[in-house]
């Protein structure tokens, strides 16, 4: 059974966030089809009401009060009366979920916490995590890239996901990692089962479970015999006494892993499939190679690969565009609604690849800004460009049949993307 990625393990210090109340009509429920088509869902609230009530049904529980222009949005992402601590683990209490299995070993990470503790979090951190680390994995994501591709000769049709889009961010964070790539085993998910079986986009137990074993292996390892790698720095990383525990060490690396494959396969499948089916934009990339950065900002506004921002509740009113939300509700800060509001960006439905995408909310905004955002820009545009310029002849397989996308509403990534190469 798959659960929300980032339930820590239970703490008493937590305010418990409250049942949502629902307001006058009801809390709005969106079936199945969401996934299909959410733009559709978000046009319509951020024209008609842009903070309300929804509970999304499917495979991964998702509920709360839902924000969706990106002025709201924007300003969201940085109230500090709207708290992470302690949230995914109130949330799955509230709606049954186990909070068990690994925890907190795989979930103290400053995604998942406010200051001060985030500011400690992200100091040490970001010491390791540094700009000259990702411009070294340079070469490394061209050389991976490559070999992908070398793999790929003689194919006439193949998922450019399973083949391309996927082991592509996850080879590049074993290389930051300083993990042996020959051996990926059970850290290779994409949300998951250790099976590799197609999920929901969240991680299952038993996957989180074997990764907490190898990630400890591993950590172990750069203990004894430190390299020129980002696990081997978070280890070293120090701020006069203070340190990461081994606990935020471990809970720092489950993140690297996930978030930084999961949502860069997404980011690589949505750009492909986006050019496939705008044959247009297509056309003025491969004559032009210099619109490969605008092209990777375009596909981060227009098809996000985070749809909603990790999960946040309100540590006292809160008014938002209008609305009150009551201390203690859930608060889903819609990403994708954002990047798609007409008073920032015109035309917003409209992919294009010359537009200025600057002020999309992909990374998020403020003190939890993505850190890898760097790394998955480069890893984009290396995609792209090592794509368009190997298969001149690159098209959707099946041009007539709708995009199958993963069945929750905080992931926006595609199960599959089969094309012909030839």
């Amino acid at each position: 059974m798959s659960v929300p990625c980032g339930i820590p393990e239970p703490r008493s210090e937590v305010n418990e966030p409250s049942a949502s109340p629902e307001p006058p009509g009801g809390a709005e429920t969106v079936d199945g089809s969401f996934a299909r088509h959410p733009h559709e869902s978000y046009r319509r609230w951020r024209e008609t009401r842009e903070v309300r009530q929804v509970r999304f049904s499917g495979p991964v529980p998702l509920a709360g009060w839902v924000v969706t222009g990106h002025a709201a949005c924007r300003a969201a992402l940085v109230d500090p009366r709207l708290s992470k601590d302690g949230a995914t683990e109130a949330f799955a209490r509230h709606e049954g979920l186990p909070t068990g299995g690994p925890g907190g070993a795989l979930t103290t990470h400053l995604l998942n916490s406010d200051p001060p503790r985030h500011t400690r979090l992200r100091r040490l951190v970001q010491q390791a995590f540094t700009q000259r680390r990702v411009a070294m994995l340079r070469p490394r994501i061209e050389a991976r890239a490559t070999a992908l591709l070398d793999a790929l000769d003689g194919s006439d049709e193949v998922d450019l996901i399973g083949r391309f889009a996927l082991p592509l961010p996850l080879a590049v964070i074993f290389d930051l990692l300083g993990a042996d790539p020959g051996d990926p085993g059970v850290l290779q998910v994409r949300g998951h089962t250790v099976t590799g079986d197609e999920g929901d986009g969240e991680v299952s137990v038993p996957t989180a479970e074997a990764m907490l074993d190898r990630l400890r292996a591993l950590i172990e390892q750069k203990r004894a015999h430190p390299g020129d790698d980002l696990l081997s720095a978070l280890v070293a990383a120090r701020d006069g006494g203070d340190r990461l525990t081994e606990e935020e060490v471990t809970s720092m690396a489950f993140l690297l892993v996930i978030a930084g494959h999961q949502t860069t396969a997404n980011l690589i499948a949505n750009g492909l499939h986006a050019l496939l089916a705008h044959p247009d934009q297509l056309a003025a990339v491969r004559a032009d190679p210099s619109l490969l950065p605008g092209l990777t900002e375009e596909v981060l506004r227009h098809e996000s690969p985070f749809g909603i921002a990790s999960l946040r509740y309100a540590t006292q009113p809160v008014e938002i565009e209008g609305t009150t939300i009551p201390a203690g509700e859930f608060v889903q800060i819609a990403l994708l609604a954002a990047n798609r509001d007409p008073e920032v960006f015109p035309d917003p439905d409209r992919f294009d690849v010359t537009r200025d995408a600057a002020g999309h909310l992909a990374f998020g905004h403020g003190i939890h800004r993505c850190l890898g955002a760097p790394l998955a820009r480069l890893q984009a545009e290396i995609a792209f460009g090592q794509v368009l310029r190997r298969y001149p002849a690159l098209r959707l397989a099946d041009p007539d049949r709708a995009p199958a996308w993963q069945d929750n509403p905080r992931h926006r990534g595609l199960l599959s993307l089969p094309v012909r190469l030839r």
